[in-house]
């Protein structure tokens, strides 16, 4: 490993999703030379690997990266798919340097004071002044120990694994977690004719849907409440900021009445453990299904940073972006980085451009070696 070659530039972008195509459109902007380093086959597979009936909750005039708008029509909510196309053609007719199929094992210091970082992905070294880690908070799909317990019948999908109804057995289906994927399930597991149980702590909802008229005729208005009063600039930014950053997000577009009219049994007892070989909810109650969808979220993996850069609860130690204790080393797409849309495609360019300015604003260091 040590008789490698280093490919050497002023910055390396680890992730080719909306937060570091962002990143990489103002890198290019300024003249700075980078390369963008993507685990995926294609730009775009993370979208691509959602269950096929997801939709954006914002409209496409919403759901563009900056130097290039959504070809779809403007009040029309992607899809999963439409979202990756979109970021691959980003990619492509912005003729951003994107590495596909290049997946990062380790980032850590160069080996001289202040020469950068070094950064490993299978056979092949990048050295850096600059790194944008931009590669998603939410990498390892959870779901609870116990799960291996469940009867070997039941059927069980995280939400990651999951695609369409046709992976669901014949009978009853358990959705475990009250999340926008968790409604989004449940939903569909009901109108596919399932009995479905969902199980979640309730976090409340908005007035109307999203893809609703007033939703429409409301957008503007919660898109600016989103963007300049939900950020840690602002004392309700602040309150709100960690139970957004534990998935405790109100329902959006599937809602409580959606659910109950399709038929769905809502129950805000937590899913603890197994019985029998059957999920066992908090309050006693044995669940006998089926089928059990776990959209119970995902777990932050940096184990391979070695700059001792997380707090104690593990999320990057960072001010809007930028990690003071490891120069010349920024994230972009965490939950609440700097406000609501942080995680969303609609504050990607937001966040993507404080993070470049300050970048170009420190002189140029000899590259990691």
């Amino acid at each position: 490993m040590h008789g490698t070659t280093i490919e050497r530039h002023e910055a390396v972008i680890i992730g080719a999703g909306q937060s570091g195509l962002a990143a990489a459109y103002y890198l290019a902007k300024r003249g700075i030379d980078f390369v963008v380093l993507e685990a995926n086959d294609r730009v775009g597979d993370n979208w691509r690997s959602r269950y096929d009936s997801l939709l954006l909750y914002s409209p496409a005039r919403d759901d563009a990266l900056p130097g290039m708008r959504s070809p779809l029509p403007r009040y029309t909510f992607p899809t999963g798919r439409q979202m990756a196309d979109y970021l691959e053609s980003y990619a492509a007719q912005l003729r951003l340097p994107v590495l596909t199929g290049v997946a990062v094992d380790s980032l850590r210091p160069a080996s001289g004071p202040g020469d950068g970082y070094v950064i490993s992905a299978g056979d092949r070294r990048f050295g850096a002044a600059h790194v944008v880690i931009g590669s998603g908070f939410f990498r390892q799909p959870h779901v609870p120990d116990f799960g291996a317990d469940l009867d070997p019948g039941i059927r069980q999908f995280h939400s990651s694994d999951y695609r369409e109804p046709s992976q669901l057995a014949d009978g009853p289906v358990l959705v475990v977690g009250l999340s926008h994927s968790g409604a989004d399930l449940a939903l569909e597991a009901a109108h596919g004719g399932h009995r479905t149980i969902l199980s979640g702590k309730f976090h409340g909802q908005l007035p109307f849907s999203v893809d609703s008229r007033a939703g429409r005729i409301a957008w503007p208005i919660m898109k600016f409440v989103a963007s300049n009063l939900l950020t840690l600039r602002t004392p309700i930014g602040r309150k709100i900021a960690p139970q957004i950053r534990k998935g405790g997000a109100p329902l959006l577009r599937v809602r409580r009445p959606d659910l109950l009219k399709a038929g769905v049994e809502l129950i805000e007892a937590r899913t603890v453990g197994v019985r029998d070989g059957k999920p066992i909810l908090a309050d006693g109650q044995v669940i006998d299904v089926a089928n059990v969808l776990w959209c119970t979220g995902f777990r932050p993996d940096y184990s391979w940073i070695q700059p001792p850069i997380l707090d104690g609860d593990g999320w990057p130690e960072q001010e809007r972006g930028v990690v003071t204790s490891a120069p010349g080393l920024y994230f972009l797409g965490l939950p609440f980085q700097y406000g609501f849309t942080s995680m969303l495609v609609a504050g990607a360019g937001r966040d993507a451009a404080y993070v470049v300015d300050r970048i170009a604003a420190r002189p140029p260091r000899s590259h990691a070696g």
